[in-house]
């Protein structure tokens, strides 16, 4: 029987295919998803505040060693992680002391912190041909968005887009938010597997039961009530969360004060999503707000890295403890990282060409055509 959707529903009219097997653990494909899609676009790297002044952070963007600096004064910059003089990383730890100068521990050439331009060879003693203006670093651009720190390896790199928005999580405090727990996850799947299963909730109910009592609608197989196959424009909105509950917490109930300036429809979602391919969403709700951060490590593996910000007034309450905050999404991340291992799994047996989605997974057919759209050869 085919199902008829209002016009304005999101769902698919018909069921289309998925990406190519291959997609998912081919090394040619995979890499050039690094030369594509992960140097083009804005990376998330973690919270402004997490990164102290006078500090320098490596990060893996795409194929790329970068490094986040911080300057004494505050000032970000960012750079490749190689010295201009043979190539040796300047930055060998995950994080280090920053000065004025980055200073390489082969043969001590030394750079601008600010600028990345040489300052100094060494014991090397350049003939008249070599100009100091040539070899300073190779720059990264660097933003900050909400707190959030973002690297793009483009040379002309286009606008921070989040798919609701600049102004999306305006009401929240975002940038006075003190990450109170960080979880790290390595998963046996390719990162897109795991954005494949945020994008859909027919997985639901059979993967999340304690999610599905929170959030009732999702026990339906969607992710909202505008993806009911009866759903029409005059349908009132229903608050997702069940009856009492008005946070992502195991009870439901705030963790602390609530965010003063939030609208009336902020609060009744009690879950705000924001999504940035290709590395990070962010969750918005009344008490915290939550972030995971997607790193491909391999085409067949993925690191997630998952950390929970709150309010200093939260974070002083007698005997707060930020784990069991955090506890509920650790149960829904756990659940999730078993599902896209076993699709991965799965999409390894050579009986596997593509996939079929289903009316529901519009998401995800936008995720694909947004997959292969960057992934087209540009000048």
């Amino acid at each position: 029987m085919t199902a008829h959707h209002h016009p304005d529903s999101p769902l698919l009219d018909h069921c289309p295919a998925t990406l190519p097997s291959h997609a998912y653990f081919d090394t040619d494909w995979y890499a050039r998803e690094q030369r594509t899609i992960w140097a083009r676009n804005w990376v998330a790297v973690g919270r402004l505040n997490d990164l102290k002044p006078g500090s320098m952070r490596r990060h893996r963007i795409g194929a790329a060693s970068v490094i986040l600096c911080r300057a004494a004064d505050g000032a970000l910059s960012a750079f490749h992680n190689m010295c201009r003089h043979r190539g040796a990383a300047l930055c060998a730890e995950d994080e280090q002391p920053l000065g004025k100068l980055i200073t390489c521990r082969y043969h001590a050439w030394s750079y601008a912190a600010t600028d990345g331009r040489l300052v100094a060879t060494g014991h090397a003693h350049p003939t008249e041909d070599f100009r100091k203006d040539d070899h300073g670093l190779v720059p990264v651009s660097v933003t900050v968005w909400e707190g959030f720190v973002f690297l793009n390896l483009s040379q002309n790199p286009g606008p921070l887009m989040p798919d609701m928005g600049l102004d999306y999580l305006t009401n929240w405090p975002m940038e006075s938010l003190i990450t109170g727990h960080r979880a790290v996850k390595d998963l046996k799947c390719n990162w897109k597997v795991f954005w494949e299963n945020y994008n859909e909730c027919l997985h639901c109910p059979g993967v999340h039961p304690e999610l599905c009592d929170l959030v009732p609608v999702y026990g339906a197989g969607v992710m909202g009530q505008r993806e009911r196959p009866d759903w029409t424009p005059e349908e009132p909105y229903q608050p997702p969360l069940r009856e009492g509950a008005a946070t992502w917490t195991t009870d439901g109930k705030p963790c602390g004060p609530e965010f003063a300036g939030l609208t009336p429809r902020e609060r009744q979602n009690g879950y705000n999503f924001v999504t940035l391919y290709p590395a990070m969403f962010a969750v918005a709700h009344v008490d915290y707000v939550r972030a995971v951060y997607i790193e491909p490590t391999g085409p067949e593996t993925t690191r997630l890295t998952a950390e929970c910000y709150f309010p200093q007034e939260t974070l002083d309450q007698p005997g707060f403890d930020a784990a069991k905050v955090a506890a509920f999404a650790k149960i829904v991340m756990a659940q999730d990282a078993e599902a896209a291992e076993l699709n991965q799994a799965g999409i390894r047996s050579p009986a596997y060409r593509h996939g079929t989605l289903m009316p529901e997974e519009y998401a995800i057919h936008d995720f694909h055509g947004w997959i292969l759209r960057q992934m087209e050869d540009q000048p």
